[in-house]
């Protein structure tokens, strides 16, 4: 009787320790492929349509897969006690580890380098940070993390936007007028209350919703991060739901409340207030396939407290209040998704619909239409031909002229300048193949073939007022292909050696470079 009390007691404080990490994890930390490929295998299920997720979740996933842990590779189950000590807490050493009644902190410094050599091409970047995190009693958990970059060097991209800079994040640059340079941060940081069947956040971060190898049409990690406040709540085991709200950033000045400084020449410009409230749910129709919908909405100049209720339909808020002018309204969209794990073996199928503007009356007529829409549709395999961890998939993403603009540029689908959707942005399309393997634990090799077409960006005039509407790829602008092969190595816990090959329209780029901490 005595051994049953003691393994209860343990039982209980290991529960504990499972879910005492409430801080959300980075969204590019490679737990989520090797979490999403499992998932895509059948052995367990994971929640990811929005992303980040919180260390306790990850850890409770991993727990998932440890009880099933026969129907893994060798690799896998390597890569699995890796994974294991990293997100439970107290089980591998930081840089710093404390601990009182109730409370923890960890911390970890962020340190990398890299360097990009090609024809036209020599860039260093370097960068310093910190990152910590914790909890507060058994439910509250923190986290902040400074990053600082710096990178210079002949043939630098400082604006992030080119085709050639694709999927990479958007800076904002502290030092604009330079020509080969760019220094730069990145600061995320959250509190996060968690429930028991769900969680509350506030924060600054990056946030991702649904499916994509490419980009991600609905939410991506394009745009800088942006403070918000987020629900998640999983109030049934076949329903989730996710709200949040944002504020954004305009880069627009309101002349009405800038004003001039009482001493010398200075002037005190005042942006336009711009936010996002987003509201999702995922139905699970069957165990292995998923339907998600959901509602945004942009909006600007004070902020609205009906989109503060994470239930309201946007879109009649908007409609209620300003149907007479559509100068008055707000930039609303719906956005679909339906991802299939395992229904047909060891694969993953998934289709997102993104609506900015349609015309039901019209749909089908090709005068009046106004189809203002982008769509993904894409899958994997893994396990091909019998060689564990090898997957194979192909994407393709179309997204229609006129796509994340609104008649008031307040109101366009971005932050600090840059999309929060897909980077390939409107009247454009892309094809992607690849492979990823992974033939040591934690050696990842990943290759890539990216075609891309870019129309050009029109007018108000021809988006609002032209009919019929002009064709997809009008004012055809560039096009472009890209190959690219990148092999990475986590050698001991956060600390990433990286190695790239990249031909882009018959330009020849190599890069070298490490992380730790991220």
């Amino acid at each position: 009787m005595k051994r049953v009390f003691v393994s209860v007691i343990l039982l209980v404080l290991m529960q504990q320790v499972v879910f005492a990490q409430p801080a959300y994890e980075r969204h590019t930390h490679e737990v989520y492929n090797y979490l999403y490929r499992l998932a895509q295998k059948g052995i367990v299920t994971f929640n990811d349509n929005v992303r980040p997720l919180s260390k306790s979740y990850i850890h409770a996933v991993l727990d998932s897969v440890a009880a099933k842990e026969a129907l893994l590779s060798e690799v896998e189950k390597k890569e699995l006690s890796f994974y294991l000590r990293e997100f439970k807490e107290g089980e591998r050493k930081r840089i710093m580890t404390a601990r009182g009644d109730g409370f923890t902190l960890y911390a970890d410094p962020i340190i990398t380098s890299s360097y990009t050599g090609g024809k036209g091409m020599d860039v260093k970047s370097s960068s310093l940070g910190i990152n910590f995190w914790g909890r507060i009693g058994k439910n509250l958990g923190y986290q902040f993390s400074f990053h600082d970059i710096n990178e210079k060097g002949k043939g630098l991209d400082t604006s992030k936007k080119s085709l050639f800079a694709g999927a990479t994040t958007g800076i904002v640059n502290q030092r604009p007028f330079a020509t080969n340079a760019a220094s730069f941060t990145e600061l995320r940081a959250n509190l996060r209350y968690e429930f028991k069947k769900g969680a509350v956040s506030i924060g600054q971060d990056y946030l991702l919703w649904g499916y994509g190898e490419g980009g991600r049409l609905v939410l991506s990690d394009k745009a800088p991060v942006y403070p918000y406040i987020r629900l998640d709540y999983h109030p049934l085991p076949w329903l989730k739901f996710n709200y949040t709200h944002a504020w954004l950033r305009s880069n627009m000045v309101d002349s009405s409340r800038s004003y001039p400084i009482p001493t010398g020449n200075g002037y005190r410009t005042v942006e336009i207030a711009k936010y996002m409230a987003s509201h999702s749910v995922d139905i699970n129709l069957t165990k292995k396939l998923v339907l998600s919908l959901g509602e945004s909405i942009i909006y600007n100049d004070r902020l609205n407290i009906g989109y503060l209720i994470p239930i309201m339909f946007f879109k009649a808020i908007d409609n209620n209040s300003n149907s007479t002018f559509l100068e008055r309204g707000s930039n609303g969209q719906f956005f679909f998704q339906l991802s299939s794990r395992n229904q047909i073996k060891n694969t993953h199928l998934y289709s997102t619909l993104f609506i900015d503007e349609i015309r039901l009356t019209g749909i089908f007529n090709r005068i009046k239409q106004r189809n203002q829409l982008g769509y993904t549709v894409g899958g994997s395999i893994t396990d091909v031909a019998g060689i564990p961890y090898l997957s194979l998939g192909a994407e393709y993403t179309r997204v229609r002229p006129f796509v994340y603009r609104n008649i008031l540029s307040a109101q366009d689908y971005i932050h600090q300048g840059y999309l929060m959707g897909d980077w390939v942005g409107s009247n454009a399309d892309r094809v992607i193949v690849y492979a990823r393997h992974t033939p040591l634990p934690r050696l990842k090799l990943y290759a890539r073939y990216m075609h891309v077409r870019k129309g050009g960006a029109g007018t108000l005039d021809q988006q609002y007022l032209q009919e019929p509407q002009p064709p997809f790829l009008f004012d055809f602008q560039q096009r472009s292909d890209e190959f690219l092969f990148n092999a990475s190595y986590e050698y001991i816990y956060r600390l990433n050696l990286n190695m790239q090959i990249r031909r882009f329209d018959q330009q020849n780029v190599f890069s070298v470079g490490l992380t730790y901490g991220l």
